[in-house]
C-alpha cells in the first residue's frame, strides 16, 4: 500500500488519519508483446522516440484482484474501442534498441518530465475540459527478439501533497450511507451522463444527493453546480481498487487538482470512489466506499509538487519485470525469426534502402560447389 507521501508499506489499521493509496499493478497482454515486435520490425526499426499507446482501467473486479492497468494488442491504436464500463488512460511507451540503454536510462527524469505535463495541464484547465490528462502513464520497453524476453517498468506518476491528505470520515460503503432508491438514481445518472457524452466510463464527476434523488455532472461543470449545497462538495472517482478501507491510484491527482483549484474556498471535500460489479448478471454498486478528506491548508506553489509512480517487480524492490515468450513459439520459427532478425538489424544500420523481401524472394541457380562455389553459396545463405 502506498501512502500519500509515496511510501510503501504494508496496509495498517483502517482507523489511521492519513489516506493511503492502492497502486496500480500492470497487466500487459500477450498481444501487447506481439504487437510491439511487429512495430519494432516493420515501423520503429531503430527508432527510440516516444510513442503514444493506449490502455484502460475496470472498476468491478471481485475482491483479491490487483488494481490493474491492462495494455492489449490495441495499445498502439488510438482509435481502437476499449471494453465496456473501462476508463482509457494514455500514456508514453520509450522502447529502447539495447539493454544497456533500458538499463541506464534515466527514470526519475522521466517521471518528472511526465509529472510536469501532468502539472501543467492542471494549472492551465486542460485538465478540468478533459480529465483523462490527470491519468497518463509511462512504459519503458526493451524486446530481446532473438530470445523474445520482454524487459518493462511501469510507471503511472502521481503528484504528492507534502504533509500528505488527512481523513475526516473514514470510508465506509456507499450501501451503508445512501438509500436504495439513492443508490439506484446514483447509477441511473452515470449511465445517462456516460451516453450523454458518448463514453465508456467517466473518470471523475460531480456528485449532488439529496433524499430520494442523486445528480451527477462533468467537473467543467463546477462553477454554479454546488451553488445549493451549502458549501458541502462531494466528487466521484472511477475507481480500479476493490480492497474496503483504500482508494485506488487515480484518486492522487484528482485531489491535487482540486487543492489548486477550490483549495481557497474548500476545507473539506466528500469522495465517492466508484466501483461498478457484475456478478451472476445482477449488477451492484453498493460496495463503493465514500468518505471525507481535509484539504491541506498550505497553498501549492507554482512548481510542481514531488511525483512518485514507478511500479515495484514482483520481489517488491525498485527495479524492472520480465516476460519470456519463448516458450510459447516453435523452435524452428525462434531460430527463423531470430536469422530475420539479423538481416533486417544489418539492413537499418548499413544499407537502409534494401528491400530485404525482394532478396528473400529472389532465387539463385549455382552451378558447381568447388571452393569458389562453396564461398558463393555460403554467402548467398
Amino acid at each position: 500500500m502506498a501512502t500519500a507521501s509515496g511510501e510503501v508499506h504494508h496496509p495498517v489499521d483502517p482507523g489511521i488519519s492519513k489516506l493511503q493509496f492502492a497502486p496500480f499493478s500492470s497487466a500487459l497482454d500477450a498481444g501487447f508483446w506481439h504487437e510491439l515486435t511487429q512495430k519494432k520490425l516493420n515501423e520503429y526499426r531503430l527508432d527510440e522516440t516516444p510513442k503514444v499507446i493506449k490502455g484502460y482501467y475496470y472498476n468491478g473486479d471481485p475482491l483479491g484482484l490487483p488494481a490493474r492497468l491492462t495494455l492489449e494488442f490495441s495499445a498502439f491504436d488510438m482509435n481502437a474501442s476499449i471494453p465496456a464500463r473501462c476508463c482509457p488512460a494514455f500514456g508514453t511507451l520509450y522502447n529502447t534498441n539495447t539493454f544497456e540503454t533500458f538499463k541506464s536510462c534515466d527514470k526519475k527524469s522521466l517521471l518528472e518530465k511526465e509529472a510536469n505535463e501532468i502539472w501543467e495541464a492542471i494549472k492551465s484547465g486542460a485538465a478540468l475540459e478533459n480529465p483523462m490528462l490527470l491519468n497518463r502513464f509511462l512504459l519503458l520497453t526493451f524486446a530481446d527478439l532473438k530470445k523474445y524476453h520482454f524487459y518493462y517498468w511501469f510507471c503511472y506518476p502521481a503528484l504528492c501533497f507534502s504533509s500528505g491528505i488527512h481523513i475526516i470520515q473514514n470510508p465506509v460503503c456507499l450501501g451503508e450511507r445512501f438509500s436504495l432508491n439513492q443508490i439506484q438514481a446514483l447509477q441511473e445518472a452515470y449511465d445517462e451522463l456516460c451516453q450523454k457524452e458518448g463514453v465508456t466510463a467517466l473518470p471523475y464527476f460531480l456528485i449532488k444527493y439529496h433524499d430520494n434523488s442523486v445528480v451527477i455532472s462533468l467537473l467543467k461543470k463546477w462553477d454554479g453546480f454546488f451553488q445549493d449545497q451549502g458549501g458541502k462538495v462531494t466528487v466521484g472517482v472511477y475507481d480500479p481498487c476493490n480492497l474496503s478501507h483504500y482508494p485506488g491510484w487515480p484518486l492522487r491527482n484528482f485531489l491535487i487538482l482540486a487543492a489548486h483549484n477550490w483549495g481557497n474556498i474548500l476545507q473539506t471535500v466528500e469522495v465517492l470512489c466508484f466501483r461498478d460489479r457484475t456478478m451472476q448478471g445482477v449488477r451492484d454498486i453498493t460496495h463503493s466506499i465514500i468518505f471525507e478528506i481535509k484539504l491541506p491548508a498550505k497553498p501549492l506553489g507554482p512548481d510542481c509538487p514531488k511525483a512518485v509512480g514507478w511500479e515495484r517487480n514482483q520481489k517488491g524492490g525498485m527495479g524492472p519485470r520480465m516476460v519470456n515468450l519463448s516458450e510459447c513459439m516453435d523452435p524452428k520459427r525462434l531460430a527463423e525469426s531470430s536469422v530475420d532478425l539479423n538481416l533486417k538489424l544489418m539492413c537499418w544500420r548499413l544499407v537502409p534502402t534494401l528491400d530485404l523481401e525482394k532478396i528473400v524472394s529472389a532465387k539463385c541457380l549455382l552451378l558447381g560447389a568447388g571452393t569458389l562455389g562453396c564461398s558463393v553459396a555460403r554467402t548467398l545463405m
